[in-house]
């Protein structure tokens, strides 16, 4: 359980065959502006944060050459100058963490992008493409008389693994705090989090076609970081539905007081559907379930959902049990490699008001304890 106000938390859990071992926590206290916590992060996990960057291939030889070139300069510009606008503090905060971490801007920026600039860089047709695999997520959801659960997997690329941390902050005017998961040199948090106001989510990719994607748009990452400060549910879901989003994205919204879950998919174009929670758990992987949106059809994605639809999920037992199955060799829930990974599986559970991380699978019982705050 996680209840020191220390600075800094190494937790550590049990190692699987290629586990980074250890979770670093890190409160940042109250800071004056988004760019102090941006330096406080940056200089806390600065090693961290350059070795991401280092060993970041789609970073070097994609998005790099790409933001040099005729189409990749105005389309950088863009997406700088929409979210600079929109989100002043946490883009302070991208500036600090390249400051305090010493790592060039530019490479913040491009990570921080890499949703928003990957539809538009071009093939070509001179070599094997070297496409990035997309951060493939599966969630279940369920809200019952008995049980109020969220549960996610939190899957990216294997680069990931030891290259992620927490990150706990209070809010500049001191009335609330966040805990965030939070990939290295990524605002927090592209994964997921909660905050003292009892609002909690979880994130899953979706894949719209690139007619779908609207050049120079707000970037998921600063979406994401703004739901940190969400006062409640309602105003958890004005924050994802309102911004003009480059590509879309898939919330699922936790309210520990209200007792409410939703999943809310996003599009371009202010497009959004949303669906709640109830009594029969419902899984979510990475395709659009509920807005009518052109989409690519992702096999992996496709397969988890198959899977899934042939278990029992009406439990937290069994939802753990689901999001721990590899029953399919080729695209299993629970990723072991050799290109994507399960970093980690997440519960939240609204009557308990805890989330619960587990390292190296569910079935795990190490695992790290972070409670949200009495409400």
């Amino acid at each position: 359980m996680i209840t020191s106000s220390a600075p800094h938390t190494s937790i550590t859990y049990a190692r699987s065959s290629m586990d980074a071992g250890e979770l670093q926590v890190f409160d940042a206290g109250r800071c004056a502006d988004g760019y102090q916590l941006g330096l406080a992060v940056g200089q806390r996990f600065g090693e961290t944060i350059r070795s991401r960057m280092r060993g970041d291939l789609f970073l070097h030889e994609q998005l790099l050459p790409f933001a040099s070139t005729a189409a990749g300069k105005p389309l950088l510009a863009a997406l700088q100058a929409s979210n600079r606008e929109r989100y002043p503090r946490y883009w302070d905060e991208l500036v600090g963490t390249a400051d305090g971490s010493g790592v060039p801007l530019l490479h913040i920026i491009l990570v921080n992008f890499r949703k928003e600039i990957r539809p538009f860089i071009p093939k070509r047709e001179d070599q094997e493409p070297k496409e990035e695999p997309d951060d493939d997520c599966s969630d279940i959801l369920m809200v019952s008389q008995s049980t109020a659960i969220a549960a996610h997997n939190e899957d990216a690329n294997v680069a990931l693994l030891g290259h992620t941390y927490i990150v706990k902050a209070t809010s500049p005017d001191g009335t609330s705090t966040f805990t965030a998961y939070t990939y290295a040199g990524e605002l927090p948090t592209c994964a997921f989090g909660f905050n003292s106001n009892g609002v909690a989510f979880t994130l899953d990719s979706v894949p719209p076609a690139k007619c779908e994607v609207a050049a120079g748009g707000i970037a998921v990452n600063f979406v994401s970081r703004d739901l940190l400060e969400a006062r409640d549910l309602d105003d958890a879901m004005h924050r994802v539905c309102s911004p003009a989003v480059s590509v879309g994205h898939c919330y699922n919204l936790m309210d520990v007081r209200a007792r409410r879950i939703v999943t809310v998919e996003t599009a371009s174009q202010n497009r959004s559907a949303v669906h709640e929670a109830g009594p029969a758990p419902s899984f979510h992987a990475n395709m659009y379930r509920h807005l009518q949106v052109e989409q690519v059809y992702d096999e992996n994605s496709m397969s988890r959902e198959r899977r899934a639809a042939q278990c029992t999920m009406d439990s937290k037992e069994k939802a753990l049990s689901v999001l721990g199955d590899a029953a399919d060799v080729k695209y299993p829930i629970f990723m072991t490699g050799p290109t994507l990974y399960t970093l980690c599986t997440v519960v939240v559970d609204l009557d308990e008001e805890t989330m619960t991380i587990y390292r190296g699978g569910s079935k795990n019982t190490d695992a790290v304890r972070v409670v949200l705050p009495m409400l």
